[in-house]
């Protein structure tokens, strides 16, 4: 029991999850910077809760030195919390850069890609499978172009053995791979939210409409990038590239990579009618004076009307964002491929979607035969799996999933809408 405060001053928030709080801290006498990962002891309920901090610790521990994972400098116990003492990493998410951006050259995203293959081979080859690889989670050390990618946030990793298969459903919705969601996967899980990060580092947004992307869509992409991203997307987790072939893919080895700007334009421009008609509509309602085009007070007023909750400085980032020509207003492109870029925003939507799929005759719950349907049809799990499923995910214990049910378990392991607030 040592008290973390008489050692260290303690400064802003960094971020706030479902067990803790991460703030700034200075060391006393030393005066370097870090960053302090405080757990309340309060929140850890049960056996679980506690034996994940541990190896949450015991993890950070085993990988910590690697350059491209979050450093743990040092632990402390007192009788509120759990303060994990890591290395600051100053340069912001990958995701935040990925928005800034708007999108890289494939010889920029080769290059930032190479430090997440490196550090996915790394930690998978020390017997680490990470289990919330996404954007959110890889955080640059400082703001230089050239700063050291850190991967963090091994709240829901496991040490694992060769072989060795999970059941336990994790991660988050974009992220997660086909057999996780089957409840039978294991390391080959990692290379597949890897292979989603590339994606959206290529193209700016998820892969929500699979294959005909990589075709139609992304004529400015080089085949040797397709042939990387199909092979790490392969819902086959058997027949998916492992994270060693991945690094001596020749699009990652050969430099054929262009350094022109891959124009994600395209996207918007290739979505069919059917696609983007919700997407119109929106536009339209906020074009009020019908020119074509959203200024900054169409776009907030627009928001407000449509019950989008977010501040003045949200709205003016996404206006940013999304005004890619600089003239100071949004057109329909524009709109369309900063609406895509804002993709967690919609996750409610999507997961409405995916919830009505399962609840074929829209009684507002998914029974249990109806899940059994669903997954059969795609090949997904048997009985057994619908059984492990309904029991694990229906809390007030009817025998069917409501709407409130499914948004948890499609957010376990990624209860915070902000981006920044982490899980522990």
């Amino acid at each position: 029991m040592e008290d973390v405060r008489s050692i260290f001053n303690f400064g802003r928030e960094l971020g706030r999850g479902q067990f803790g709080v991460t703030h700034l801290v200075t060391h006393k006498q030393t005066k370097e910077v870090f960053a302090c990962k405080s757990i309340a002891t309060r929140k850890l309920v049960t056996k679980d809760d506690i034996e994940d901090v541990r190896r949450e610790v015991q993890i950070m521990h085993h990988l910590t030195g690697h350059r491209n994972v979050v450093e743990l400098k040092g632990t402390y116990e007192d009788r509120s919390s759990v303060n994990l003492i890591m290395e600051l990493c100053e340069g912001g998410e990958l995701f935040d850069r990925i928005i800034a951006k708007g999108h890289y050259s494939e010889r920029a995203a080769v290059a930032l890609f190479r430090e997440i293959a490196t550090v996915v081979h790394n930690c998978l080859s020390m017997g680490v499978m990470h289990r919330d690889l996404k954007p959110e989670n890889f955080l640059f050390l400082n703001k230089m172009e050239n700063s050291p990618l850190k991967v963090t946030d091994f709240g829901l990793s496991l040490f694992f053995k060769p072989g060795e298969v999970f059941k336990d459903l994790v991660g988050s919705a974009y992220y997660v791979a086909p057999e996780v969601l089957r409840r039978h996967y294991s390391a080959e899980a990692d290379v597949w939210s890897a292979g989603v990060i590339l994606y959206i580092l290529l193209s700016g947004v998820p892969p929500f409409w699979g294959a005909r992307l990589l075709t139609q869509a992304w004529p400015s992409i080089s085949s040797t990038a397709k042939d990387l991203v199909k092979k790490m997307l392969n819902p086959d987790p058997k027949g998916r590239i492992t994270a060693v072939d991945v690094l001596n893919h020749p699009w990652m080895r050969d430099g054929e990579a262009s350094d022109e700007p891959i124009d994600i334009t395209v996207i918007a421009e290739h979505l069919s009618e059917e696609e983007i008609i919700g997407l119109k509509e929106m536009f339209k309602s906020m074009d009020t004076d019908n020119n074509g085009t959203i200024t900054y007070e169409e776009l907030k007023t627009g928001l407000r009307n449509l019950g989008t909750k977010l501040s003045e400085s949200e709205v003016y980032q996404l206006m940013q964002a999304a005004d890619v020509d600089g003239n100071g207003t949004i057109d329909y492109i524009e709109f369309i491929t900063a609406t895509m870029h804002m993709n967690r925003m919609d996750r409610e939507n999507h997961l409405y979607m995916v919830f009505q799929y399962f609840d074929r005759d829209n009684s507002g719950y998914i029974t249990k035969e109806e899940l059994e349907q669903g997954l059969k049809k795609h090949n997904m799990g048997d009985g057994k799996a619908v059984s492990e499923i309904i029991a694990e995910v229906d809390t007030d214990h009817d025998g069917r999933i409501n709407y409130d049910e499914f948004v948890a378990m499609m957010r376990k392991g990624d209860p915070e809408p902000d981006p920044a607030r982490k899980k522990r």
